[in-house]
């Protein structure tokens, strides 16, 4: 049977996944690391897998958990009108590969509460934590108040969880006044602290938005790369690229053991979307970024997916499928915002010219390529037509505004962003303004620095209409300390008069819409090489509604 949660009020939708076949992709594994994965990984990995049965029943297993298991925090997500997804993830030992817990399924206990003493608790239930999905809970808890923040947390035996908190959405077609988020990405572990991520947590936000590389595949030596000041030497099973599911798992312990990121997502409710690293670097669709067979590739790539969704508090439709999962989707927020939060690596063809920077040409501007493949753009284009919302928001991975490399006629572009695929871009953007949005506002992550573009309907024409607003949140940690001015600033700013900010420093973005315009806080710290940087404003600009184009603030 599917894992299913005993709950104990109308308020819980406990999930009860299933995983399809692998097909091809299991038929052959290339690599060395590949032949080593044993047998049962693989079936957990790539197969359809049902709990084990006949074992002790859960709750007697609560009382063999010795340390804490709560290692990884807690985390909520997607926030609706009635009802937020709470996540956990039982690891008392979360640097082996089955968290210390085994193969046994474990009760766990969760409440919701108006208050963080949980004086009046609201709603509560018990939900099952499955070995075969890395003993994660995903619950998703209904009948909640629109626009109210609450409080969770959950427990198993005599532990109990941190606490966390959250929020709903307004009310369905309710007339919002205002919303303020922070848009973060790129957090490689090995490149420095997550103070920023701290900083986040403390800014009085609605949601939080992780545009991807939530994780990096690369190798952590015992040392923690960058993190110098950390006492702690890692174990061996870090140093190494992630290949197989153990190796995804486990590095998602590594980063989820991080105080600052645990801090963020027990402060405010997040909405993921993955890039490339959450996979590997610069993938695009069931192709690698080396000459691996597709076929292999989809297995390391349904390997990444299961980890992501066990790991990230998402919803049972987001459960892959294999190698697949439907990551894009829409939230509202009453009629101020409509999200429209996209998924630019699954279905992308692949990136023209080796994936080298390059001028436009017959094979990036074939029209036939695709950034977001063909379902995914028409869910777009007609989710505008659908949209009342005031401000349409497209929370994204990679740079949507051209981007020149240098000041020439003949200027290189980014093969990897949408610049590298035009005919794609060319189409989202006569379908935004065919469906007539106004105020449309791009988040963009991936690129380690932070920028602020007008969306020109003729990037090559300063003088052309101005659609829409861009801005990219530079990383958490990717890069390492940055620079405030990098070496190409001038460049970029004289060969794209559309870009209005440029900054490399590590930060975040944060936002507020309004029912006038939107007001943009670019916010940087001076360094992530040593924990404890204090946070500052670099720049700050709006954005009114009605009157596309950023002024400074």
């Amino acid at each position: 049977m599917a894992p299913t949660g005993r709950h104990s009020s109308p308020a819980e939708h406990a999930f009860s996944p299933h995983d399809a076949v692998m097909g091809a992709a299991a038929r052959r594994l290339g690599r060395r690391r590949f032949l080593t994965v044993t047998a049962a990984a693989a079936a957990l990995a790539f197969s359809t897998n049902l709990p084990a049965r006949g074992a002790v029943a859960a709750r007697e297993r609560t009382a063999r958990i010795t340390k804490d298991p709560f290692t990884l925090g807690v985390a909520s997500g997607d926030p609706l009108p009635d009802s937020v997804l709470l996540w956990t993830r039982l690891a008392p030992e979360p640097f082996l590969e089955d968290g210390g817990m085994g193969t046994e399924r474990v009760a766990v206990e969760w409440e919701v509460a108006l208050d963080d003493y949980f004086a009046g608790v609201l709603f509560r239930g018990t939900a099952d934590a499955h070995a075969e999905y890395a003993h994660s809970v995903h619950v998703d808890v209904t009948g909640l108040t629109p626009g109210t923040e609450y409080y969770y947390r959950f427990r198993t035996g005599s532990w109990i969880s941190p606490t966390g908190r959250t929020r709903t959405a307004p009310r369905p077609g309710s007339d919002a006044s205002a919303l303020r988020l922070a848009a973060v990405a790129c957090q490689a572990y090995q490149d420095g602290y997550y103070t920023v991520l701290g900083h986040v947590a403390e800014d009085d936000v609605d949601v939080v938005f992780h545009l991807g590389d939530y994780l990096y595949e690369y190798a952590v030596n015992p040392a923690g790369g960058e993190r110098r000041y950390t006492d702690v030497t890692l174990p061996d099973v870090f140093n190494r690229e992630t290949m197989t599911l153990a190796d995804y798992r486990l590095r998602y312990s590594l980063y989820k053991t991080d105080k600052d990121l645990q801090a963020a997502h027990h402060a405010h409710p997040f909405v993921v979307s993955w890039d490339d690293h959450e996979t590997e670097n610069n993938y695009a669709g069931s192709i690698p970024e080396n000459e691996v067979p597709p076929a292999e590739f989809l297995l390391r790539r349904a390997a990444a997916y299961r980890a992501y969704w066990e790991n990230q508090p998402l919803r049972t439709a987001q459960l892959p499928q294999g190698p697949d999962a439907r990551l894009y989707r829409r939230l509202h927020w009453g009629t101020l915002a409509q999200f429209d939060i996209l998924d630019t690596r699954q279905y992308r063809s692949d990136q023209a010219y080796d994936d080298r920077p390059h001028a436009p040409g017959p094979e990036s501007d074939d029209p036939a390529r695709t950034m977001t493949g063909a379902a995914q753009e028409k869910w777009l284009i007609d989710g505008w037509r659908d949209s009342t919302a005031l401000w349409n928001v497209m929370p994204q991975q990679v740079c949507f505004s051209q981007r020149k490399f240098d000041v020439t006629a003949d200027a290189a572009l980014s093969m990897d962003a949408w610049d590298g695929y035009r005919a794609s871009r060319d189409r989202v953007v006569a379908g935004a303004k065919a469906a007539g949005v106004d105020n449309w506002l791009i988040l963009t992550g991936d690129v380690h620095v932070a920028y602020a573009f007008d969306v020109k309907d003729d990037f090559d024409d300063p003088a052309s209409t101005t659609l829409g607003t861009e801005v990219t949140c530079t990383s958490v940690a990717s890069g390492r300390d940055g620079v405030e001015q990098p070496a190409n600033w001038d460049t970029y700013m004289r060969a794209n008069p559309h870009m209005k900010f440029y900054n490399g420093k590590r930060g975040y973005v944060r936002v507020e819409l309004g029912l006038r315009a939107a007001h943009l806080d670019f916010r940087t710290v001076s360094a992530i090489s040593t924990p404890g940087a204090a946070v500052t404003t670099a720049a700050s600009f709006v954005t009114e509604a009605g009157a596309p184009g950023l002024k400074p603030a």
